[in-house]
């Protein structure tokens, strides 16, 4: 299969992951209390080391071990913090009567998110397609929780469960539309720099995100830590009013 075959293929299947969250329907929670916790230990462990043993190993085989690579790892990984600290402030201090949707912060959140990801995984295709499949199955380790945790938080909001898995799916699609616009800059662009880029994307999701979770000492099988997990990508009380974030 060719480049661009491998880089449709993985835009296709990590949209369809996003169906993930109906599973948030159909268990109990203390079962989603159970299998949740598993799940972001994984991602987290699997961010960190695509991160730190794939991606940054090739990226230095790719551009050298210069000071340009670690500063994009470093713009990777302060793009995110910039961009979750930027939503949650801008957010947070709207007047009440201002507040837009919850469900609307979340998919615009993971909009750009996705295409992010979609150019980051693209990106390390075009380099080698052993890289762009190890990165990818990463990508999809993190993604299964936090398409969970943002499927409920919709339906939270009062969304329809067919509303939020429509679009929280093409909120998905953001990703392969991220990886054709690689494919698309490739050759004019050097997107080998995305790769040590979407590295640091990776370790601050699993360092700001994903492991402080694993620390919470709630027991796991109990149904208020299977919503505390759903709920703590965005700071969001479970109980909240529809549309109150903080204020």
């Amino acid at each position: 299969m060719s480049t661009l075959g491998w880089i449709v293929a993985s835009g296709v299947a990590m949209t369809a992951v996003a169906l993930v969250g109906a599973v948030t329907l159909l268990l109990p929670s203390r079962t989603l209390g159970r299998i949740v916790m598993p799940l972001v230990a994984l991602a987290a462990g699997s961010l960190l080391g695509g991160a730190m043993f794939h991606m940054i190993p090739e990226s230095v085989t790719q551009l050298g071990n210069t000071l340009a690579l670690y500063v994009w790892l470093a713009a990777g990984f302060f793009t995110f913090f910039i961009l979750e600290q930027y939503l949650q402030w801008h957010h947070c201090h709207r007047t009440s009567g201002e507040h837009r949707p919850l469900g609307h912060l979340i998919l615009l959140a993971d909009g750009v998110h996705n295409f992010i990801g979609g150019l980051a995984v693209a990106a390390a295709f075009i380099v080698d397609i052993r890289l762009g499949i190890v990165t990818w199955l990463v990508a999809v380790a993190h993604e299964i929780p936090q398409e969970l945790g943002d499927f409920g938080i919709l339906v939270h909001s009062g969304w329809r469960p067919r509303s939020a898995l429509a679009y929280n799916a093409a909120s998905a699609a953001m990703f392969l539309v991220g990886s054709v616009t690689a494919y698309a800059l490739s050759g004019a662009f050097n997107v080998a720099v995305l790769v040590p880029f979407a590295a640091g994307n990776f370790i601050y999701i699993a360092a700001a995100d994903l492991i402080p979770q694993i620390t919470i000492t709630e027991p796991a099988t109990s149904p208020a830590h299977a919503r505390s997990i759903l709920f703590a990508r965005w700071n969001i009380p479970p109980l909240s009013p529809p549309g109150s974030l903080c204020c």
